[in-house]
């Protein structure tokens, strides 16, 4: 991964009605070349991001560009990835996740999601350990227990504004906020959600890429960084989320914990 330009550009949203003190915002930065990137997640112990592109493997990169580590699991593939505290969570699109370390060993066998095939773009997980999944067929949003049990699950077609081809997401630590990349079967977008899954705020990607894929935030520097897979790229941004009251600063993100 290397990177290949710096571009500043803003782009606000209208307020959303909910919460009208903020809107969210990015500020494009850097753009990295990177292999057909599916998946993405930020680690603060590496200052890199884990990245998986349906692949075998995954593979963990400075954000220099430099390769540190790779790790498979006893999926067929690698779909979706995510930390899971101190570990690694992965998903094969077809209804089931194993937990590694970052070492790459097995923690434990792979096990599936309640209510079988699960095309599964994306996971994060909660700070009390639930799961949460996109997938795009069937479209759902799930919150799932640590094994897998359904919590909770939104057809995402029929929220409002639908999103059609959920694939990536992320969870702010700093607000609980989810943020969502629809690809370019969607609407070429990322979606922005508070910790219950309402609705906050929406923006066209079309200006930086097609087909995004994955979605990682950095808290600890305001970063957010979606892959496209279309041009193989992942752009950086500068990243502010909504807030009901700008006035009160973020609470501070870890990051960069090696040094």
């Amino acid at each position: 991964m290397r990177p290949i330009r710096t571009i500043c550009a803003v782009v606000c949203l209208g307020f959303a009605a909910k919460y009208p003190a903020a809107a969210l915002e990015l500020t494009l930065t850097d753009t990295y070349t990177l292999n057909a990137p599916a998946s993405l997640d930020y680690d603060p112990t590496f200052c890199g991001l884990w990245i998986a592109n349906e692949g075998p493997e995954a593979i963990l990169v400075t954000l220099d560009g430099l390769e540190l580590r790779r790790v498979r699991s006893d999926l067929t593939r690698i779909k979706a990835i995510s930390l899971d505290g101190s570990n690694l969570i992965v998903g094969d699109g077809m209804g089931y996740l194993q937990r590694l370390s970052k070492e790459g060993n097995a923690l434990a066998p792979p096990f599936a999601i309640e209510g079988g095939w699960a095309d599964t773009e994306g996971v994060v997980v909660a700070a009390d350990g639930t799961l949460i999944t996109v997938a795009d067929d069937p479209e759902y949003m799930s919150w799932l227990s640590p094994d897998g049990k359904i919590l909770r699950r939104d057809n995402t077609r029929a929220m409002t504004p639908p999103l059609t081809e959920a694939q990536g997401i992320a969870l702010d630590p700093r607000t609980g906020h989810l943020l969502i990349v629809d690809d370019y079967e969607g609407s070429n977008s990322l979606y922005e959600y508070d910790a219950e899954g309402n609705f906050l705020a929406s923006l066209s990607l079309y200006e930086y890429g097609l087909d995004p894929e994955g979605i990682a935030i950095r808290p600890g520097s305001g970063q957010v960084f979606i892959a496209f897979q279309s041009s193989g790229t992942v752009v950086a941004f500068d990243y502010v989320p909504t807030r009901p009251d700008q006035s009160n600063p973020l609470p501070p993100g870890g990051d960069c914990m090696m040094f």
